[in-house]
């Protein structure tokens, strides 16, 4: 379970102090699709980045499976960004001359998976993103926007984190592909029981969710489904 409590994130500019995230609160139960929607510069990225661990708050407390994360120090935040935390990317941060495969593995070798392991893991992954298997050894500059995001999901997968955080997933895909990476996130959420929270300007991708929040001038309401 995600619970988020008063998290506040403030930056000084000159003589402003500039609040992108100002007192959020909100939990989402383990297995959830959620979205959070809002315009460019509404604070987005920045809510993500605190969920993440990639920054911390100001203020307040980002709370995974009961471990408040905003309390922990630098090197078990590393090791929590590796194990429980899986990032999709709108520019899918793929290494570029390695191979799909070898993209995936990565994150399994800096957990200390044996290579045997890592090599079969990968392999598994990739089939359930439904990447062809002739490409899994193609490098990944080789590959179309919807392969690349296809193995960025599955190197996500790789240290079977507890929650997923998605930017823009399908914000450089065509709608068709889009289309596809929606129902392959929306699947994944429902049988691996993994929570994923996108952070989207995409009403298709939103309207497959379970849960939607509106985040604006720094405060996040929840969308009620209709």
């Amino acid at each position: 379970m995600l619970e988020v409590k008063d998290v506040v994130k403030s930056f000084k500019t000159g003589d402003h102090t500039i609040k992108p995230v100002n007192g959020v609160s909100f939990s989402v139960e383990q297995g959830t699709f959620a979205a959070i929607l809002g315009k460019s510069g509404s604070g987005k990225s920045t809510l993500l980045s605190l969920l993440g661990a990639l920054d911390k708050a100001t203020s307040g407390d980002v709370l995974v499976d009961g471990v408040n994360i905003s309390q922990l120090p630098d090197s078990k935040l590393t090791a929590y960004r590796r194990d429980d935390i899986g990032f999709v990317f709108q520019q899918y941060n793929l290494i570029p001359n390695l191979s799909a495969k070898e993209n995936v593995m990565l994150p399994m070798e800096f957990a200390g998976v044996s290579r045997a392991e890592r090599s079969a893991r990968a392999v598994e992954l990739l089939s359930q993103v439904e990447l062809a298997e002739e490409t899994h050894d193609r490098k990944a500059n080789k590959l179309s926007g919807g392969q690349q995001q296809r193995v960025s999901i599955a190197r996500a997968l790789a240290n079977r984190p507890k929650l997923i955080l998605a930017d823009e997933p399908t914000g450089n895909l065509d709608d068709e592909t889009g289309e596809l990476i929606i129902e392959l996130l929306r699947s994944l959420c429902q049988e691996k029981n993994t929570t994923i929270l996108v952070v989207t300007h995409d009403q298709a991708l939103a309207r497959k969710t379970n849960r939607r929040f509106r985040l604006a001038r720094g405060k996040i309401t929840e969308i009620t489904q209709g």
